[in-house]
């Protein structure tokens, strides 16, 4: 038989050596961190991470879902906090084969009304199947009321905090609010944001991280749940943009996706205050 090695042993070492070279990068490749991992290599261990969202663009569900995935392969996701399930409702003691029927019971997703489900299935059904609940932290539907008149939560943050929320309300909905509901209308973001603080500090566990999803409105170190957060409580955010959408919001690290083709919400909001 023929031998396929070069006969000439500079050949023979030069090959050896073009070899070990490719060797060495492709290792170099392999381990070098892409997409999530190097996120959160970036990022640091952290017991709770926020991650905010643009909610109709479904490239950040889609970080979200990588985000969980990723954790949960390392052993290091203690929960997945969601804006989008009523505080009261989680998947804990599901099995990791449950359908999505009982993580839809178990979360009170009924309907798709308000959040569809089609839109975070792949998020929670990852968390269940990993073996990690899935725990509401919005304020419940019944107790919106109590907080549109509770004075007290005005002084749960910042007067510039304040200002900032209400700000919000007024330009999210394109001036059509009379200014009497400015403040009523903030006082419930408050109360959300000290809702999704709350149930995110319950599930802290020691050396696992809580992955808390909301608006970025609700991350933002400004005016959102950081503020709500006990005095020295380490986290990190993740700000999730769609093109220039989220521009100067603070947080840690931003994952950049395209824009969305442009929407006139406003002439969206006009007709349903005509209605």
């Amino acid at each position: 038989m023929r031998s396929v090695l070069p006969r000439h042993p500079r050949a023979l070492l030069t090959g050896f050596a073009l070899a070990l070279a490719l060797t060495g990068l492709l290792g170099a490749c392999a381990a070098r961190p892409t997409g999530v991992t190097a996120l959160l290599d970036r990022l640091g261990p952290t017991p709770l991470l926020l991650v905010g969202e643009q909610h109709d663009a479904p490239a950040h569900q889609a970080l979200q879902r990588d985000l969980v995935q990723a954790l949960a392969a390392e052993g290091r996701l203690a929960a997945v906090v969601m804006e989008m399930v009523e505080a009261g409702h989680q998947t804990d003691g599901l099995p990791r084969d449950a359908d999505e029927a009982r993580v839809r019971q178990a979360l009170g997703w009924s309907g798709d009304e308000g959040w569809p489900w089609a839109t975070y299935r792949p998020v929670v059904m990852a968390a269940v199947a990993a073996g990690v609940p899935v725990v509401g932290g919005n304020l419940p539907r019944r107790d919106m009321r109590a907080a549109m008149g509770d004075a007290g939560l005005d002084a749960t943050v910042p007067a510039a905090a304040l200002a900032a929320q209400r700000e919000a309300i007024r330009t999210g909905h394109c001036d059509l609010l009379p200014a009497s509901q400015l403040g009523p209308m903030a006082r419930i973001q408050l109360a959300r944001d000290r809702s999704l603080a709350r149930v995110a500090e319950q599930r802290l566990a020691g050396g696992r991280t809580v992955l808390l999803i909301a608006g970025n409105g609700h991350v933002r170190a400004d005016v959102g749940v950081p503020l709500h957060l006990p005095a020295g409580q380490p986290h990190r955010v993740i700000v999730a943009r769609a093109g220039e959408a989220g521009s100067g919001v603070p947080a840690d690290a931003f994952w950049d996706t395209p824009a969305l083709p442009p929407q006139d919400h406003c002439a969206a909001l006009r007709e349903r205050f005509k209605r």
